[in-house]
């Protein structure tokens, strides 16, 4: 594979080079983003090295709680988040998805609120979706992102945008194309630091500003890691402390119990939390795959009206309107097909949901796709009227446990072979999508991204180890959908999909997650694969 290799504050690229490229990787932009690899690079991997501590620690038995240590930041009645920032004022509606062309113009159109640009779960990271990404959103702040297919089909950017919010990969990730000191990146780290190099100011003079929201933090310490991210990558600027704002996803169970100290740590800088209601389940299920009465039945059971999902939203909403920070809620993945009634179904879920929602106190909600905007602001709007938001519903009426948190076995059941079938189906057709390329995927009426293959492939495995489903029943069914999947694709990579399907389910200890390992051997690999 023939690469270009620029050096730049020892940040070197390791790609073939890419269609305008050059305008994101500047040798300023690779300078900061140096900066900010060098500033954080080692505490990002301390970091790391304790969340497997904590797992161990947790596989052999030790308690989950709140801590102790930080008793009086919960008990300290005084402090509160930054206000909002200008265009998060209202966010009754988010609608969320990759910074692919199209889908930017159609989110930018959809009529929400807040887009939320998601180069972390519905990106696949090839090089050049992170790049183009990046130019896609410049190109949005520039007025230059209207479009022609090469079948004709115009997408034109309207005139009313929503405020613009961007998912940076997680912690966990490597970014392989950019080297630092001998190694890779932090993942976090590129796709934060072009971004802000390139648009923060672009936001500010727009009368908006750098807007972010953070994912799969598992403490405090990781939220303040980001908050001093945010300070560096501000002053190297010159741009106000105080100017970025973050919204953090509570999708992961131990976060669930330090949701207090997340918004203390980046109080500055806060804009509220996520109910990541997908990832939430994939965290449950590999923090306590391990013991019988944390089994989940299938996906299609789990529902938000489950008790420990209630007290987990509930416990969010309470968090963040006493702190003064805006609670949002859940995805709604539903995508609308051409089947009048399974869409009157579908629509109907989706309202009960929102309603749900609106009723318990959220300030507004997530969907996937453009036609579910109307219903989620219809109900928001039902309940919230005029107002921007309901952050003086305190909710001091809840009174959320450890043991509520974590009263699963409350919502247990045995998986049905329809339910073992479905999630082989969702992680294989996900992973040939994603091996090419593709991080958003319409499945089955749903839009399925990587937090959804994860919960797919991880209950497989906790089905396994419980022996709630026999291996042989396992193999017959994958080795049934891989020849579906091969004969609907012909193109599908199935060795490669049944390959990462084994390594991930079906061994003997569960990958934390799916990504890294299939980054490294495949995606790594993409340049050469599409020349």
């Amino acid at each position: 594979m023939s690469t270009t290799t620029a050096a730049t504050h020892r940040v070197r690229v390791l790609a073939a080079p890419g269609d305008r490229h050059d305008e994101i990787l500047t040798p300023e932009a690779l300078a900061f983003v140096g900066r900010l690899a060098g500033a954080f690079g080692e505490r990002r991997r301390q970091l790391l090295k304790e969340r497997r501590r904590q797992a161990i620690r947790l596989a052999a038995g030790s308690p989950l709680d709140f801590p102790i240590a930080t008793s009086a930041v919960r008990a300290d009645p005084t402090w509160r988040v930054a206000p909002p920032a200008p265009g998060l004022e209202d966010r009754r509606v988010e609608i969320t998805g990759p910074p692919e062309r199209r889908m930017a113009v159609n989110a930018l159109n959809s009529g929400a609120r807040v887009w939320m640009a998601d180069f972390e779960d519905a990106t696949a990271p090839t090089w050049d979706n992170v790049i183009r990404g990046q130019l896609n959103l410049l190109d949005v702040l520039e007025r230059r992102i209207d479009f022609t297919t090469p079948e004709g089909k115009e997408y034109r950017r309207g005139r009313q945008l929503p405020t613009l919010v961007i998912r940076p990969r997680g912690w966990h990730l490597l970014e392989e194309h950019l080297e630092f000191d001998g190694g890779p990146v932090p993942a976090s780290l590129v796709d934060f630091g072009l971004y802000f190099f390139h648009c923060a100011q672009r936001q500010i003079d727009a009368g908006r500003g750098p807007y972010f929201y953070l994912p799969k933090l598992e403490n405090r310490y990781e939220a303040r890691l980001w908050n001093d991210v945010f300070v560096l990558a501000q002053d190297l600027l010159g741009i106000p402390r105080g100017t970025v704002r973050a919204t953090v996803l509570i999708e992961t169970i131990t976060a669930a119990f330090e949701m207090e100290e997340i918004l203390h740590e980046l109080r500055e800088h806060s804009s509220g939390l996520n109910a990541g209601r997908w990832d939430y389940l994939f965290s449950l299920i590999k923090t306590f795959g391990h013991r019988t009465d944390f089994q989940l039945p299938d996906r299609a059971r789990v529902t938000m009206t489950a008790p420990f999902m209630r007290a987990y939203t509930e416990l969010l909403v309470r968090t963040c309107h006493k702190r003064g920070a805006h609670a949002i809620g859940g995805m709604s993945a539903h995508v609308p097909g051409k089947t009048p009634g399974a869409d009157d179904a579908a629509l109907a879920t989706v309202r009960l949901d929102k309603e749900r929602e609106a009723e318990d106190g959220f300030d507004g909600s997530w969907v996937a796709h453009p036609a579910l905007v109307p219903v989620c602001r219809e109900v928001f709007d039902g309940v919230l009227g005029d107002r921007p938001n309901q952050l003086d519903r305190t909710r001091e009426d809840v009174r959320t446990t450890a043991a509520d948190l974590l009263s699963v076995r409350r919502t247990a059941g045995p998986p049905t072979e329809q339910g073992v079938r479905t999630n082989i189906t969702v992680a294989l057709r996900y992973f040939d999508a994603w091996l090419r390329g593709r991080g958003a995927v319409a499945l089955g009426g749903l839009m399925e991204d990587a937090a959804t293959a994860e919960i797919a492939r991880v209950q497989i495995w906790q089905w396994l180890r419980h022996r709630a489903v026999d291996r042989d029943t396992v193999l017959r069914i994958l080795d049934e959908e891989l020849a579906a999947l091969g004969a609907a694709h012909p193109w599908a990579a199935v060795d490669e999909v049944r390959e990462l399907f084994e390594r991930t389910a079906l061994a003997a200890e569960l990958p934390l997650f799916f990504t890294p390992d299939a980054y490294t051997r495949h995606l790594v690999r993409i340049p050469e694969a599409r020349s």
